[in-house]
């Protein structure tokens, strides 16, 4: 079956490394992964819902997504998480080589959709550094204003139902986690765990040769 469209995760595949903006968020903050994660964690068990999870599906705020974890961490009075958005995208950059790959490959003929687990609030942040998105791509899903996330099926479905007329088995998905490749497998689709922009390229230009 010959690939007719590309479906490409957002942050940390079109940017840089999203560990780079969380990590200097952790510098300015003081806060260590493991903290933020066992708060996350916690506040899960106690509320019976994952705060990141829902804040990605635009069930939660961003404003109650930080207070659940202010809560769990017990910040000193008059600390808060509020700098961590503008923290994370003053580290947060485009990634050229992909960028112009993607606008290849839709000058190519491809459809092209991108599919991205995202926050509500921070759209205006994330579309400002990649101003190219509605030139390259004509569907774009963010899962905070669906309600649905990676990896669950129905983002991706609902991804292939506004792309329109293409099936599963005709999509290449590429993301850099590798949970949300396997989920696009397991509907047919044909997976990239994104790496690097040279290995990603690279084998994308493989698999559209082979078939």
């Amino acid at each position: 079956m010959p690939v007719r469209a590309v479906i490409s995760d957002f942050g940390g595949v079109l940017t840089s490394p999203l560990f780079e903006s969380f990590a200097a968020w952790q510098r300015q903050s003081g806060l260590s992964f493991e903290q933020l994660g066992q708060a996350m964690a916690d506040a899960a068990e106690r509320g019976g819902i994952h705060p990141l999870y829902e804040l990605e599906k635009g069930a939660i705020t961003e404003a109650q997504f930080l207070r659940m974890l202010e809560a769990e961490l017990e910040l000193e009075p008059g600390t808060s998480l509020s700098g961590m958005r503008d923290v994370y995208f003053e580290n947060l950059h485009p990634n050229p080589a992909m960028i112009d790959f993607m606008r290849e490959l839709r000058g190519r003929g491809l459809r092209m959709a991108l599919l991205t687990n995202n926050v509500r609030e921070w759209e205006p942040q994330w579309r400002a550094k990649l101003p190219e998105i509605d030139e390259i791509f004509e569907v774009v899903v963010d899962s905070a204003f669906v309600g649905m996330r990676k990896p669950d099926p129905e983002i991706y479905e609902l991804t292939l139902e506004r792309l329109g007329g293409v099936e599963a088995g005709e999509c290449l998905f590429l993301d850099d986690v590798d949970v949300n490749c396997e989920a696009a497998r397991s509907l047919g689709m044909r997976p990239v765990h994104y790496r690097d922009a040279d290995q990603a390229i690279a084998e994308i230009r493989a698999f559209l040769k082979r078939v």
